[in-house]
């Protein structure tokens, strides 16, 4: 783990308790004594089992969610509203559909009073970058669910965030799209070096693109139950890194550990299905 002074992104004995949506007495905890710290220029994934709350952990990050208890710090300073310093990228695509490819990149561009010319032509170079130049003018129905993605890439790297949150952006992907955009992300990310903290429930894709894997616990009051350091050399393709022994081994140690938290969060997802 990196030392605290070089951290980037520090989650400090976060707790989130929400009331529940039909009785305000009725507590839930979401996120439970959970620290976590990502260090400048770390790649940092967290698993866990659906519905622990790994979305809530990215949403505190980001200044969206103001933790029960806790506190954040960005670069050693105190968190307080917005997180200015991080880009996010969602699970779903935030794309407006009234705009042009282009456009959609610009955006924040223009929100910080970049000038026009100016911003159009960084996030044509952006949509360059993750290979969709000449696709500029397309709208978001035009475009393939990896090409959306790929905006939705460059609409969260053209404003040259420190931290990147990422919340399971391409599961919805298929498989042969996916590994092409997990490679595009490393080399994106290897020319910066930026802190990035990724959401996850593959194990695979966590290990194949990370320095480091946060396991969670099964909810309510998730909370990391392991971390595994990943030493797998770079720069990584990320399916020819799956067939090396290393990998199976770290796929083996981490599954053990997550193994029964998934077991309990299916059941759970059953029970309130029942």
């Amino acid at each position: 783990m990196a030392l605290h002074s070089d951290c980037a992104l520090e989650l400090l004995d976060i707790d989130c308790t929400f009331s529940a949506r039909n009785d305000a007495l009725q507590r839930y905890t979401a996120v439970a004594d959970t620290t976590l710290r990502v260090g400048a220029g770390e790649f940092v994934s967290v698993v866990g089992p659906t519905g622990c709350g790994k979305s809530t952990l990215l949403n505190v990050a980001a200044g969206l969610l103001a933790p029960s208890s806790g506190s954040v710090r960005v670069f050693g300073q105190l968190l307080a509203g917005i997180n200015a310093r991080a880009g996010y990228m969602f699970q779903s695509d935030a794309l407006m559909p009234w705009r042009s490819a282009l456009a959609n990149v610009m955006v924040g561009l223009r929100y910080r009073g970049v000038p026009e010319a100016e911003a159009r032509a960084q996030a044509g170079q952006w949509l360059a970058r993750v290979g969709l130049a000449g696709f500029g003018d397309r709208y978001p129905h035009q475009l393939s669910g990896g090409m959306r993605k790929r905006v939705a890439l460059a609409q969260t790297l053209v404003l040259d965030p420190d931290i990147i949150l990422m919340d399971e952006p391409f599961s919805a992907l298929d498989v042969q799209t996916r590994q092409l955009m997990e490679n595009e992300v490393l080399e994106l990310w290897s020319a910066k070096k930026k802190a990035v903290l990724f959401i996850t429930h593959d194990l695979d894709e966590a290990i194949a693109m990370s320095d480091r894997v946060v396991v969670l616990s099964a909810g309510p009051a998730t909370h990391p139950i392991g971390e595994f350091a990943i030493d797998l050399a770079r720069p990584r393709d990320v399916s020819e890194v799956r067939t090396q022994p290393r990998f199976v081994e770290l796929h083996r140690q981490i599954w053990s550990v997550l193994r029964d938290e998934v077991l309990k969060g299916y059941a759970q997802q059953l029970q309130k299905a029942a």
